[in-house]
């Protein structure tokens, strides 16, 4: 076989390194940008972040005339994010003025070589002491310490609370057993028996140890005598328990108990006495799975307690932590940062992208300035290279805020009556929609909403909340399956506490507003939103 020349005519897509980093940064959420704008800084050198320009204030900014800029200031000279859009990106910029420095006016007075004794500062120079005064106690107000140290744990907690009890040494090693078998929660994850079989192992290891000691001391002549009383290696159960109650009266209340019955048997019987008191001892003492199923018929006909007292013991146990170590060890709070901000503005909805989290990037001029054509150097090679990446990582971010700020505003256009009215008027979106209006594949759309936020007068959402499927109605029409669980979260609110409603009865409720839901899909719902059965809701008014 002869070989031959042919010529084919066929398409590839051909995943250029531009087109693979645009891709990249496109679906990175705020805080993974931000890491990657960081990293590229600190590797380019042509590569800078624009600081942001302040005015200072003339005697032509003092006029009537407000100055405003638009979002897409924010990439000057790059996109006009404005065009062809009803929902034009505006920001209002305010004009800042430089604060003028602060003089003292000592009005001719000269500080003299010496003061007298009872002099004061104030009364002498009122200027110098108010601006001192001032600038001072901004700082007293921030703390640093409490702003920046580590939270405190509840083993640091019920660890200080040990080193102010007088205990014996066992008793203490006990007691540091029982701290450290405490979880978050501040409940003990071991037994009585658990602790004591560790705190004998303690024990014999500290035996050990002492015992290599004193075998040294004697080597070199030095004669012990042996101390009275226990050598602490019997531990009873019966004092693991007694060690156990008394770190069950630390704090927070509740803590280093076995069970849910016990942690709030130890935070009733730590307070006043009182008829309500001894109700509801009465109750999580006896009742407790009865009074967490809302049998309140069988609690009553046992336990002989009338619905009003009933009503007051449960009120007061309601009031308990069942988890008593979420009072000392609270969670971080993590804000979210919006890519994109929703406003209304004289009547229109406008769209526009949060300045903070779309920083403003730019080529290094003097660094670029350096650069020579013809010149084919190890140093201007680098320096040609890195302004081409600083080029390319530019370019990629105008082209992902520019394909966020578009799906945005074709998100607002289509749920405008969740802006207006709520939940309830949310409408039905899947991706598809979204990629036909602004010619995207549904991948990119995608990429696009994952982890993007959007700040409403509603609130922040994920962009992917817009996205719901539908539900047909009997006329025909379509429901949004956000707007189903914002009718039921409503129902079930308005609902008679003495008779909830069922998944079948909130069925039926639905049928008569034309929105067809069979009774599963109800439970379905119920249950994303954490809403309990109708047996669970059931509750005495």
């Amino acid at each position: 076989m002869k070989p031959s020349l042919q010529l084919k005519i066929g398409q590839h897509l051909t995943m250029t390194p531009q087109l693979q980093q645009a891709i990249r940064l496109l679906q990175l959420s705020t805080l993974d940008l931000q890491t990657e704008i960081q990293e590229a800084l600190e590797s380019n050198p042509l590569l800078e972040m624009e600081e942001t320009r302040t005015e200072a204030g003339d005697a032509e900014n003092n006029s009537e005339t407000e100055t405003t800029s638009s979002a897409g200031d924010d990439f000057t000279d790059l996109i006009d994010f404005s065009k062809n859009t009803d929902y034009t990106s505006t920001a209002d910029t305010p004009t800042t003025q430089n604060a003028d420095e602060v003089s003292v006016n000592l009005e001719g007075k000269e500080m003299p070589d010496e003061l007298p004794v009872d002099s004061d500062w104030d009364t002498l120079f009122d200027g110098v002491a108010g601006a001192s005064g001032s600038s001072s106690g901004d700082d007293d107000d921030y703390d640093f310490e409490s702003r920046n140290s580590a939270p405190e744990s509840i083993y640091d907690n019920l660890l200080w609370q040990l080193n102010l009890t007088h205990m014996s040494d066992m008793d203490r090693m006990i007691a540091m057993a029982i701290i450290e078998a405490i979880d978050t929660k501040g409940y003990l994850t071991q037994t009585a028996e658990e602790i004591r079989d560790c705190v004998l192992a303690q024990h014999d290891i500290v035996a050990d140890i002492v015992a290599l000691q004193q075998q040294e001391l004697e080597a070199m002549g030095v004669q012990l005598q042996p101390e009275e009383g226990d050598d602490g290696t019997a531990i009873s159960l019966e004092e693991v328990i007694a060690v156990l109650h008394r770190i069950q009266q630390f704090d927070p209340p509740g803590v280093a108990a076995r069970d849910l019955r016990e942690c709030l048997l130890i935070q009733l019987r730590q307070l006043p006495k009182s008829p309500d008191r001894e109700d509801a001892i009465l109750l999580v003492d006896q009742f407790l799975e009865a009074l967490g199923s809302r049998d309140f018929t069988l609690i009553m006909r046992k336990s002989r307690l009338t619905e009003t007292r009933l009503k007051a013991a449960i009120a007061l146990v309601q009031t308990l932590n069942p988890y008593p170590g979420s009072s000392v060890e609270a969670d971080e709070t993590q804000y979210v940062v919006p890519d994109v901000i929703v406003r209304k503005d004289k009547g229109r909805w406008r769209v526009e992208l949060n300045p903070e989290a779309t920083p403003r990037l730019r080529v290094n001029s003097s660094y670029a300035s350096l650069i020579q054509r013809a010149d084919n150097s190890s140093d201007n090679t680098f320096l040609k290279n890195n302004l081409q990446e600083a080029r390319w990582f530019i370019k990629s971010l105008q082209s992902r805020n520019e394909t966020l700020l578009k799906v945005a505003t074709k998100i607002v256009e289509h749920q405008i009556g969740f802006l207006e009215h709520g939940e309830e008027a949310m409408k039905p979106l899947v991706l598809h929609d979204i990629a036909e209006a602004v010619s995207m594949h549904e991948s990119t759309i995608s990429r696009v909403t994952t982890q993007k936020y959007m700040h409403t007068p509603k609130g922040v959402f994920e962009l992917k909340y817009f996205f719901s499927s539908h539900v047909s109605t009997g006329s025909g029409g379509e429901c949004s399956s956000t707007a189903i669980r914002a009718i039921i979260k409503k129902l079930i609110s308005a609902e008679n506490p003495r008779k909830p409603l069922s998944d079948s009865k909130i069925a039926d409720i639905l049928a008569e507003q034309d929105i067809q839901v069979a009774r599963r899909t109800i439970a379905k719902y119920r249950e994303a939103m954490l809403i309990p059965p109708s047996n669970e809701r059931k509750r005495l008014v």
